[in-house]
């Protein structure tokens, strides 16, 4: 193996300091850190795996619902794409319905990132009395299943006569207990107390604090959750089903108009193109925020 050897410096005269140790490098002292071909390969095998369910989608969506159901089953793209694009828009209502999703999920998103930044900043950084019983009551909702809600929500949605509005669907989730635990985890650890006693030797106050000190900090946290309530809110259909219909839709309610038939003539084609239509939006919001969001779940992770 072979070696890189320092020179030694001169030494003054007279000078009684001990000579200096050579110090002595392995060539290709480093590459281990360096990806070698079978990290690539499982790499590669993985992202092959987690893209195949969406490009079998694409390939389903563009051939006829009888050359779906033939076997085997095609594996390259088709010609009738835009015919079940034009199928699912007349079967239901397809642009309404991506119009409410992005404002419920939007709304939805912005209110929890909201809420739950102050809340879990109450929690993680404000002394007061019953704090952790507090916290503790917050995490336990987590264990109630939603579906023993939905009866007394739905009879009070019937008395404020909300029947498929959308803040029907907006204002039950406007904060979720996931949401003030996740920022509070966050901000436990990524907000010193010291920035904090420092605002308000300068004379801030809370709403300051929070808007210059707090905000800032958890930005990329703010990120993470923000991305995961709206593709949560995008995805869901149990609540929106009940109190939605047909005419005002979200997407989950929409695609499960679409297909046509009874149980044994299902165009499975048209419910493909149904579900790619619908993923759309959120493939475009990852390829936008992807750098953000990724650097936000990973903020943190590494201590220097």
């Amino acid at each position: 193996m072979s070696t890189l050897t320092t020179p030694r410096p001169a030494e003054a005269p007279g000078s009684t300091a001990p000579p200096v140790a050579r110090r002595r490098f392995r060539a290709g002292a480093g590459d281990h850190d360096k990806a070698g071909p079978v990290t690539y390969l499982l790499l590669g095998l993985a992202a092959v795996v987690s893209l195949f369910p969406l490009y079998w989608t694409f390939v389903a969506a563009s051939h006829t619902g009888d050359r779906v159901a033939q076997s085997p089953p095609p594996l390259l793209p088709g010609g009738e794409l835009w015919t079940n694009i034009s199928t699912v828009w007349n079967q239901a209502a397809m642009g309404q319905a991506l119009l409410n999703s992005t404002i419920v999920a939007g709304l939805v998103a912005v209110s929890t990132v909201m809420f739950s930044t102050l809340a879990g900043f109450a929690f993680a950084k404000l002394p007061f009395r019953g704090r952790n019983i507090l916290l503790t009551l917050v995490v336990a909702t987590m264990t109630i299943p939603p579906q023993l809600s939905v009866i007394p929500l739905y009879q009070i949605i019937t008395d404020l006569e909300w029947g498929n509005q959308l803040q029907s669907v907006i204002l039950p989730s406007l904060v979720a207990a996931f949401g003030v635990f996740f920022m509070r985890q966050f901000l436990a650890e990524a907000l010193p107390v010291e920035l904090i006693e420092a605002a308000r030797v300068d004379g801030a106050h809370s709403l300051r604090i929070v808007w210059h000190v707090v905000f800032p900090i958890a930005r990329p946290a703010m990120a993470v959750l923000g991305m995961l309530v709206f593709v949560q809110s995008w995805n869901d259909f149990f609540w929106p089903f009940v109190v939605l219909t047909q005419q005002n839709p979200t997407v989950q309610v929409a695609l499960s108009a679409i297909g046509g038939g009874s149980a044994y003539d299902i165009n499975q084609a048209v419910i493909m193109t149904g579900a790619l239509v619908g993923t759309l939006p959120l493939l475009l919001i990852f390829a936008v925020l992807g750098k953000h969001i990724v650097g936000g779940i990973t903020a943190g992770a590494v201590k220097s």
